[in-house]
């Protein structure tokens, strides 16, 4: 039985951005905070994250920056890590990491006492040049984020802060919000990995089209 469905990949995704438009109405707006907005509920078809999704600092400005002159970003997963635009970061010259599963990271976590994403961050620390972090799962990450700011050892361009869950998310994005990173959250237990390769690549599009 023949089914009528659209096929071509360009006018599905076309189609659902203007779906997306037209359904945010009066809430809709030009620019990379509604762009990257619009890339969230595509992602997830969830209209809420039009509200959830909060800009502090220029952060998305700050961010888009850095991205156009080159700069590591570091995710606390490897979804993030493979779900981040590889032809974006190699035009940018820009690299990824992922520290998570780092046999040193193993060690320093089994030492301190602390999360394999804890460790991930320290280890991130030593990172040369610029940086943007893509915290999508794990709260410690960003709370350890936070700890090494404040103690001079580590320098941050920018934050993407959305870890998802019930224990320690709401909690260390609202701790986030309070400091003076430039930080892009998502109010409340809703995030994730996902969400954060969506405004991550969202930012990337964005710096592709500057430097053109």
């Amino acid at each position: 039985m023949e089914q009528n469905y659209i096929k071509d990949p360009r006018e599905i995704e076309t189609k659902s951005f203007e779906i997306i438009s037209a359904s945010l109405g009066g809430e809709n707006g030009s620019g990379l905070k509604m762009d990257m907005i619009k890339r969230v509920i595509h992602t997830t078809a969830d209209f809420e994250f039009a509200h959830l999704i909060k800009f502090k600092e220029d952060a998305e400005l700050r961010i888009l920056d850095v991205f156009c002159y080159g700069c590591t970003i570091v995710s606390d997963t490897n979804m993030i890590k493979a779900g981040i635009n590889k032809k974006l970061t190699e035009t940018l010259g820009i690299k990824t990491e992922c520290f998570v599963d780092d046999p040193q990271v193993h060690k320093i976590a089994r030492e301190k006492g602390i999360t394999r994403s804890m460790a991930g961050i320290d280890l991130a620390a030593g990172i040369k040049g610029r940086k943007v972090f893509a915290i999508g799962n794990a709260p410690t990450a960003l709370y350890r984020i936070m700890e090494l700011v404040h103690e001079g050892t580590l320098e941050v361009d920018g934050v993407i802060g959305v870890p998802v869950g019930f224990v320690g998310a709401a909690e260390s994005k609202d701790a986030l919000w309070k400091t003076n990173i430039p930080a892009v959250i998502s109010e409340g237990r809703k995030g994730g990995s996902t969400i954060a390769v969506a405004l991550v690549n969202a930012v990337l599009r964005e710096a592709v089209k500057k430097v053109g």
